[in-house]
């Protein structure tokens, strides 16, 4: 489920500062969407988006020093609605005065930035992006191995926690145990965080709840990470189907996102979490162009290719 954002969340998230109206900063922030109201300022409200949060930039504000007290007075009224969360000024300019008393009759907080308004518009839509987008609860443990994000899942019992705790020992940073919490950034990316309850916690069987942050420190630990693939631990069956090569292109599908998936089996004796960080370092490989099993094709093709080449010299007729 989406969070609830306020005004104040988005303030100390963002480059932005209070110009008035700290006392309203408890103003809920229903979308991701920011609006340019360039359209609102020439009087057009046949469409208008109020829920959204409204950025004034060089062009609105430029405008609107050409308008009367009585046009900035009727635009603000109708710009400054109860469910308009607040306004923000971008590139150290001033709301007119109109605006500034509208606002304060509105209870409507302004903000401000001297960043430009394309760079305050990419941060807080990045930020109210990850906020607001739909989270799936997934059940697994999500290791940050050399900078790439591996959600680890498996049946109850089957060793994720332990292995997580083995990884963070050899030097990884654990962002959620148990349960992850998903949400799509874009069409092509996830990104898991821990629920608020189980921040830095681990729970180990036999030994309880532990917390990861005080015993191993501020470096074994990250608050959030975009998921490159999912490892998938399955208890081995003596009749089970392996992928011997590696060259599978199994898929799961999490928030309408394809995740690759791997699936490795566990048995005594197996080191997983060398298995786990060999698997990191190999789809990262993958993805900068090194393939071993596409080296292995064509070493075996050439092997093929030269076996028949000498196949035929030897069946030539003597003279």
């Amino acid at each position: 489920m989406a969070k609830s954002i306020t005004v104040k969340d988005l303030l100390s998230n963002t480059h932005l500062r209070v110009v008035t109206g700290e006392e309203y900063l408890q103003r809920i922030i229903k979308t991701e969407d920011i609006s340019r109201p360039g359209l609102e300022m020439t009087g057009y409200f046949n469409y208008y988006a109020a829920e959204r949060i409204q950025l004034m930039g060089i062009t609105e504000t430029s405008f609107a020093k050409r308008m009367s007290h009585d046009e900035l007075m009727m635009v603000a009224r109708k710009m400054m609605r109860p469910e308009t969360p607040a306004f923000v000024v971008s590139t150290g300019l001033e709301l007119p005065q109109e605006f500034m008393d509208v606002a304060a009759e509105t209870h409507i907080p302004v903000l401000a930035t001297e960043l430009t308004s394309s760079k305050i518009l990419s941060n807080m839509t990045y930020f109210l992006s990850g906020k607001l987008a739909e989270r799936q609860s997934v059940h697994g443990v999500l290791v940050d191995i050399y900078g790439l994000g591996v959600l680890i899942t498996g049946d109850s019992g089957v060793g994720k926690s332990e292995t997580a705790l083995e990884l963070v020992q050899r030097g990884h940073r654990l962002i959620a145990d148990d349960r992850v919490d998903v949400y799509a950034q874009d069409e092509e990316r996830l990104v898991g965080e821990p629920p608020a309850i189980l921040r830095n916690l681990m729970e180990i069987r036999g030994i309880g709840i532990i917390d990861v942050l005080n015993l191993f420190g501020a470096g074994a630990v990250r608050s959030h990470a975009t998921i490159a693939f999912n490892l998938h631990l399955a208890k081995w069956k003596d009749d089970q189907d392996v992928d011997r090569l590696g060259n599978g292109e199994d898929i799961t599908r999490i928030q309408g996102v394809d995740l690759p998936r791997l699936v490795v089996p566990v048995q005594t004796g197996r080191n997983l979490a060398v298995l786990i960080e060999t698997a990191a370092k190999n789809f990262r490989a993958k993805k900068m162009g090194f393939d071993a099993t596409e080296t292995f094709n064509n070493n075996l093709n050439q092997l093929i290719e030269e076996n028949s080449v000498h196949s035929d010299d030897s069946a030539e007729p003597q003279a």
